[in-house]
């Protein structure tokens, strides 16, 4: 089990640095590497396919040399690791998780034989074991249709807003990017096209919504949405590639 109180007396058993380290931490972690000792703890509170991502995401820490060697060092000594670079080694600690967890390509090469909808992401759910937050993310940055994801909050009424719903994360197929862009929204408005998406019951069936690209000209979309109570997981492709 989880337990701060043991890991923070754990913490103060190894010295100070480590202490103070695990008492900034422990607010806000869920997963934390032991690089000396080899231990990674994890909160078992989550769910089962967070906590797969958090052990594969300490195991990276440990696997990837370069990072293993500078945890020690850092564990042996009063320096602290430059901030750019901790963010440098979380990111390399996703990307060795994500490729576990997806098998490298090989979620990508199935979804390729799926039709492009939702209901792919949903079909090989169970077959990677993974969440469907996380398989849906997945499945837009690796197609290689047309296509964008996105993670939001329940729709809320907003004094600046009005009526709107806060963007958690957006994933888009690289010929998404090529033809539209990079979305910069941080909250999706009443006048933004995917407001119709966003569902305020427990789904939104395939509907249709336009989308400008980089050249100013509107393309028709199918966008499909549904609340996991966690949040809202949005996805939309063009038309004429949708199949349900």
């Amino acid at each position: 089990m989880f337990d701060p109180r043991a890991i923070a007396a754990y913490a103060v058993a190894q010295g100070k640095k480590a202490a103070d380290v695990v008492k900034r931490a422990l607010g806000k972690v869920l997963g934390i590497l032991d690089a000396y000792e080899e231990v990674i703890h994890i909160d078992d509170s989550v769910l089962e396919t967070r906590q797969r991502f958090l052990k594969l995401h300490e195991t990276g820490h440990f696997e990837l040399p370069h990072q293993r060697k500078i945890f020690r060092f850092f564990e042996d000594s009063e320096e602290e690791l430059n901030p750019s670079i901790v963010d440098k080694f979380e990111r390399e600690a996703n990307n060795f998780a994500r490729y576990a967890i997806f098998n490298g390509n090989a979620y990508a090469e199935r979804a390729a034989d799926f039709p492009l909808a939702f209901s792919s992401v949903k079909k090989m759910k169970s077959v990677f074991n993974v969440s469907l937050y996380a398989g849906l993310r997945e499945y837009a940055r690796t197609h290689r249709h047309v296509c964008i994801a996105m993670a939001v909050e329940k729709p809320a009424l907003c004094p600046q807003n009005g009526w709107s719903a806060e963007i958690r994360r957006v994933e888009t197929s690289l010929e998404f990017e090529r033809q539209f862009g990079r979305p910069q929204l941080s909250v999706i408005t009443t006048n933004h096209p995917f407001w119709r998406l966003v569902p305020f019951g427990k789904a939104t069936k395939p509907t249709k919504v336009w989308l400008t690209n980089l050249n100013g000209e509107q393309q028709e979309f199918v966008g499909e949405a549904l609340d996991t109570t966690y949040n809202i997981l949005i996805f939309a492709c063009p038309t004429a590639l949708f199949k349900s």
